[in-house]
């Protein structure tokens, strides 16, 4: 597929652009683990990888603590055969919001932010019409802001040349002309403006580059060695290869097709499943903030992550409660080219999953395998809550 279709069909050039509704599913209570969920798992993302339009690959890491079990199926690499592994990088998309969500909790917990600041007290150059909206919201997408990256204008940019070196922090210069989408707080509508002003509205509050910020307050703190924000194209090796899959097509790599600069805080970490893995236990677990974050984050509102995660979705503060038929976990998922992601923790922190694959699965690019994936996802979760086997 050429690569300039393959931007077209990504869903908005591949920067998780979407204006989600909820999604509900429920199920029956967990059933007795046997043995045989073990191999039942590695079957599904067997077929998972070979179905039409599937991804080249995928990996799972399953941690419970004292005891990790990893998946994986199909190539990170098509050219050489070789399998995924938990140190390979990968673009973590729309995961990358919870980052954004972990550095704004943690400067509340210190008392450099409040979640009722508003963006006229701490982003006074943006314009007036938006400047009642607060931190807190922007966190739950409940902002009303409208969406830079659904700017005809900068779709424009990234289709002529996907490389495009963006001022990161002017992004929001290509809506600053619209009013809001609605009354603050008054719905729930995912925008990828919203990250964007988080980051912003935390290097005010700071004068520290926002970079150095997740540098300081969740990299260093988690362990994270090899995650990073970066503003160019190119992957850190070794990694998992990235593809634009349609049927009866070769796969197209298009790892290093897009710059991150113009997703920045809203999609543009890069990051492993053993980072994410670190992550998620942390962010969750409570050890990047205190008690009265953690209860703010997880006031839950109707509204779904973009790829929609396993089982009923409520949204937090850069957070989503996933309630599946094995039970409640938390966390976020995300989508870009070549890249989908789904991480969660049980609500302690203790036991987690992360589930990436090399393509990007949406509602707009095929539907009906956003629903095989979630399926999966949810499998997952009850291999997760349901303990290893002996």
């Amino acid at each position: 597929m050429p690569l300039r279709s393959s931007l077209r069909a990504a869903s908005v050039a591949a920067l998780c652009v979407a204006v989600l509704t909820p999604v509900t599913a429920s199920g029956p209570a967990s059933a007795t683990p046997t043995r045989g969920d073990d191999h039942r798992l590695q079957e599904q993302l067997d077929r998972f990888v070979r179905s039409e339009g599937g991804p080249p690959a995928v990996i799972a890491v399953l941690d419970y603590g004292r005891k990790t079990r990893v998946l994986t199926a199909g190539a990170a690499d098509v050219r050489t055969g070789r399998p995924p592994r938990p140190d390979d990088h990968m673009r973590i998309a729309s995961t990358a919001k919870a980052f954004s969500g972990a550095v704004a909790l943690a400067l509340a917990d210190r008392g450099a932010l409040d979640l009722d600041d508003t963006l006229r007290h701490r982003l006074p150059q943006l314009p007036k019409a938006w400047g009642a909206v607060t931190l807190r919201q922007l966190l739950q997408h409940t902002s009303g802001l409208p969406d830079y990256s659904e700017s005809p204008a900068f779709r424009a940019e990234i289709i002529a040349d996907p490389r495009h070196h963006f001022d990161s922090r002017r992004l929001l210069d290509y809506v600053a002309d619209e009013p809001l989408r609605f009354t603050p707080g008054s719905r729930y509508q995912y925008s990828n403006s919203d990250n964007i002003a988080v980051a912003l509205m935390a290097e005010a509050a700071t004068g520290t580059r926002y970079e150095r910020l997740l540098r300081d307050l969740v990299y260093a703190p988690l362990g994270l060695h090899r995650t990073s924000l970066p503003q160019g194209y190119r992957m850190p090796k070794p990694y998992m290869h990235g593809y634009a899959v349609e049927p009866g097509a070769a796969p197209e790599d298009v790892s290093e097709v897009l710059g991150m600069s113009g997703v920045w805080a809203s999609g543009g970490i890069v990051s492993t499943p053993a980072d994410m893995t670190r992550f998620i236990q942390g962010y969750v677990g409570g050890a990047l903030f205190g008690g009265r974050e953690i209860h703010a984050q997880r006031r839950w509102i109707e509204g779904s992550s973009e790829p929609a995660g396993p089982g009923h979705n409520r949204a937090g503060l850069a957070l989503f409660r996933y309630d599946t038929r094995c039970g409640a976990v938390f966390g976020h998922t995300g989508n870009t080219l070549g890249y989908t992601q789904f991480v969660a923790a049980t609500p302690d922190g203790r036991r987690s999953v992360t589930f990436s694959a090399t393509t990007q699965i949406n509602k707009a690019t095929d539907a009906a395998q956003v629903e095989r994936m979630r399926k999966i996802e949810e499998n997952l979760v009850c291999a997760l809550v349901r303990g290893p086997h002996a």
